[in-house]
């Protein structure tokens, strides 16, 4: 595990005031993969072309309780299969409103114990 102290290239990339690569802590960075996983579809990144859980492919069907379930399972599934080292998936909520797919995921940090819950949202036609 990361030291309390460490810190990890910022996503999106960034500069800082000084020019250089900007960088965030452990917490932040969770919070960067996960938004990776989330948003990357599978077969975008060349040389790891299974990684991500494709939810970008779900914004297009008409939003739904089916769409709202099937998007729980892939997103705690690729979760579970890429972050497992660092988190502990302990709930995946999907709210489909209209044009809106909110998905809620709840999870323990496995360095520190800490409980996170952070909501991502996509947008698509309904």
């Amino acid at each position: 595990m990361a030291a309390a102290d460490a810190t990890f290239l910022d996503f999106p990339l960034s500069l800082d005031a000084r020019g250089r690569a900007g960088l965030t802590g452990e917490d932040d960075h969770v919070r960067d993969l996960i938004r990776q996983v989330i948003f990357t579809a599978p077969g975008e990144r060349v040389n790891r072309p299974e990684f991500g859980c494709g939810l970008k492919q779900l914004v297009f069907a008409p939003a739904s309780d089916a769409l709202a379930a099937a998007t729980e399972q892939l997103v705690h599934g690729s979760l579970l299969r890429w972050l497992d080292t660092l988190i502990l998936v302990e709930r995946v909520g999907v709210a489909a409103l209209e044009e809106r797919l909110e998905v809620t995921v709840v999870y323990r940090l496995r360095a520190t114990g800490e409980r996170v819950e952070d909501t991502f949202v996509k947008t698509g036609p309904a």
